[in-house]
């Protein structure tokens, strides 16, 4: 890969709690635009879907979701991909807080929007709602670069659909059986397409599952990241919504191994650490396979960055319990400011 358009984060400016040795952190120069399309998804979810009331998407006071888990993003996409990224926060939360009869009927809307339109140059969805939200995200992604965003939706309906076939009301039976499930319901093949359309990737047909194999460990590391910061949150909201259960790795290792939440995290963290090192043999193995094609080098390589990315906003962003960044002590020298609040306030 080309670094064109982000810049090194400075180890000392952060706190990663050792979770991703070996793999640095990148940030998109463009903060700006990431702002802009995760801002202007939330106004228009406002407008058009519900008000919104307490809702914490990508944006953080440090840190931003798709700037720096997607640092590469081509410029011209960048506020697209944050807008489309913001709907998904936004859609899930909502999916998070309705009856099961009613989830099956969200999710089925939301097929058939993507069915009926993903192959045509243009979109006739109903101007109400979210399907006017989607129609949007997919027509702006249409006029930049059709091909890709036609692959982008194929990714998006199948990731609708698989997450969604499995009832999440009943608990799993092993940590593997979850991690497997866990994969795809953070969003393996979503990503697969936000990643491809933001750098104008294509991955060769007969690549596809190679692609699958050797991304595999990068989203497990994700999805155990993911959650072992969202554990508490999650866990109140299963409390206070009456479950017997929370969809969340340290809920199954605690209840497979008969230890406490917190052995289930320390053991969450070993896992991450290990999936981790085996994503950096599998990024040296692949520069070295003349084989395979440049641009799945090139996403292979990009995956890291959404590693670190994704953990160290995991650590820091509001959406996942983090406050604001004078509530948790920073390593010297580093800064307590953000490119984007100016921004945010004035959107």
């Amino acid at each position: 890969m080309d670094f064109i358009h982000s810049e090194l984060v400075d180890p000392a400016t952060f706190d990663s709690e050792g979770l991703c040795e070996g793999i640095n952190l990148r940030k998109h120069f463009d903060t700006a635009s990431e702002a802009i399309g995760a801002l202007r998804a939330q106004r228009d979810w406002s407008k058009t879907v519900a008000p919104l009331k307490d809702f914490h998407g990508g944006l953080g006071p440090r840190f931003s979701f798709v700037c720096l888990t997607l640092p590469e993003c081509l410029p011209d996409r960048l506020e697209i991909v944050s807008y489309a990224n913001e709907y998904a926060f936004l859609y899930d939360d909502v999916m998070e807080h309705i009856e099961s009869t009613e989830h099956e009927e969200a999710t089925a809307g939301l097929v058939d929007v993507f069915d009926e339109n993903h192959e045509k140059d243009d979109f006739n969805a109903p101007e109400i709602g979210a399907k006017q939200l989607r129609q949007q995200i997919l027509t702006e992604m249409m006029a930049i670069d059709k091909e890709r965003a036609i692959i982008s939706m194929k990714a998006w309906l199948t990731f609708i659909q698989l997450a969604s076939s499995r009832d999440r009301s009943e608990p799993f039976r092993s940590f593997e059986e979850y991690l497997l499930y866990r994969i795809i319901d953070v969003g393996e093949i979503y990503w697969f397409g936000a990643v491809t359309f933001g750098m104008a990737f294509t991955i060769p047909d007969n690549e596809m599952e190679l692609c699958k194999q050797l991304t595999r460990p990068a989203f497990a590391a994700i999805s155990l990241t993911n959650d072992l910061y969202s554990w508490e949150k999650e866990y109140k909201e299963a409390q206070h919504n009456g479950m017997p259960h929370v969809v969340n790795a340290i809920w199954v290792l605690t209840n497979e191994l008969s230890v406490s939440d917190s052995k289930a995290k320390e053991i969450c963290r070993v896992k991450i650490k290990q999936y981790v090192s085996e994503y950096r043999n599998i990024l040296r193995e692949v520069g070295c396979n003349e084989t395979i094609s440049t641009d799945l080098k090139r996403y292979v390589e990009a995956l890291q960055y959404s590693i670190s990315g994704h953990l160290v906003w995991s650590i820091y962003c509001p959406r996942l319990g983090y406050q604001t960044s004078r509530e948790r002590s920073l390593p010297r020298g580093s800064q307590d400011t953000c490119d984007t609040d100016e921004l945010m306030y004035e959107i």
